[in-house]
C-alpha cells in the first residue's frame, strides 16, 4: 500500500510540473484554435455545397455542421497528442528524466504525469470546439445519456493516441521527429468519415478509409451527438482504443527502460 500511495504522490507531483509548464506555454491555444478555425472553414466556405449534397440538394451549413464535427473533435484530440510527444522528447533530450532516475521517484509517475495533463488539455480543447459549434448553429438530437457516451468515447480515443505519442516522443532523439511522427494522426478524419462519406470516395481510397481506426470511432460519435445509426462501429471503435492504449502503453514502459544513447 506504501508503494502505491508513494506512486500516485509522484504522478500528483508530475502533473503540477505539467501543469505550470502549461500555465508558462499555453499549448491550449493551438489545441482548440486550429480545430476551432478548422471548423469555421469547413462550415462556411464549403458548408453550403456539402451540407446539399448530404440531404439530396435541401440540406445546408447546419447539416453539414452536424456531419463534420466528430471528425473535428478527434482532430482536436490528435494536435493534444502531438503536443505529448514533443514534451516527453523534450524531457529525455533535455536530461530532465536521467536526473529523475537518480532520484527516488516512481518511474512510471513521469509518464502518467504526461499523459494526464494531455487528457486535461485534450478535454478543454474539445469543449472549447463543441462550445464554438453550439454557438454557431448546431444543435444535437440526442439526450444526456448519448452525450455521456460521447464524452467516454473521446476519453478513450484521447488516452489511446496520448499513449501512443508518449511512445512517439520515447523512440526519437530530436523534438523535431517527436513533433512530426503524431502528424498522420491528424490526417486520418480526412482520409475516413469525417468530413465526407466514404462512399464517395474512390475504391482504394475507400476501403481504406473503411477499415482505418478513425471512421468507426467518428461514426459513433455521430450517432451518439445527432441520432445517425451506429451498429456495430462502437464496437469495433472500442476494440480499436483497447488496442492502441495496450499498444503505446507496452511500447512507451519498454522504452523508457531502456538506457538512452548519449
Amino acid at each position: 500500500m506504501n508503494s502505491v500511495s508513494n506512486t500516485m504522490r509522484d504522478a500528483m507531483t508530475m502533473l503540477r510540473r505539467q501543469v505550470v509548464h502549461t500555465i508558462r506555454y499555453p499549448v491550449i491555444l493551438m489545441i482548440a484554435g486550429i480545430p476551432v478555425i478548422l471548423l469555421l472553414l469547413f462550415v462556411y466556405v464549403f458548408g453550403g455545397t456539402m451540407g446539399a449534397g448530404l440531404a439530396g440538394g435541401t440540406g445546408g451549413r447546419g447539416v453539414y455542421l452536424a456531419y463534420v464535427l466528430p471528425g473535428i473533435l478527434l482532430m482536436t484530440v490528435a494536435m493534444g497528442a502531438q503536443g505529448t510527444a514533443i514534451s516527453v522528447s523534450m524531457d529525455m533530450t533535455q536530461g530532465i528524466v536521467a536526473r529523475f532516475r537518480t532520484m527516488a521517484i516512481s518511474r512510471g509517475a513521469v509518464l502518467s504525469g504526461h499523459v494526464a495533463i494531455s487528457m486535461i488539455q485534450q478535454g478543454i480543447g474539445v469543449a472549447l470546439v463543441v462550445g464554438a459549434a453550439l454557438l454557431i448553429g448546431f444543435r444535437s438530437t440526442t439526450g444526456p445519456i448519448q452525450w455521456l457516451g460521447a464524452v467516454g468515447v473521446l476519453a478513450m480515443v484521447a488516452l489511446a493516441v496520448t499513449w501512443l505519442s508518449v511512445a512517439c516522443g520515447l523512440v526519437t532523439n530530436s523534438v523535431e521527429m517527436a513533433s512530426n511522427l503524431p502528424m498522420p494522426l491528424m490526417l486520418l478524419p480526412f482520409l475516413g468519415s469525417g468530413f465526407v462519406p466514404t462512399a464517395t470516395l474512390p475504391v482504394a481510397m475507400r476501403w481504406f478509409a473503411e477499415y482505418q481506426p478513425f471512421t468507426p470511432i467518428i461514426e459513433t460519435l455521430r450517432g451518439l451527438l445527432v441520432g445517425t445509426p451506429i451498429g456495430a462501429s462502437a464496437w469495433v471503435a472500442m476494440a480499436w482504443c483497447l488496442a492502441i492504449t495496450a499498444v503505446g502503453y507496452l511500447w512507451s514502459v519498454r522504452l523508457y527502460g531502456r538506457e538512452r544513447p548519449s
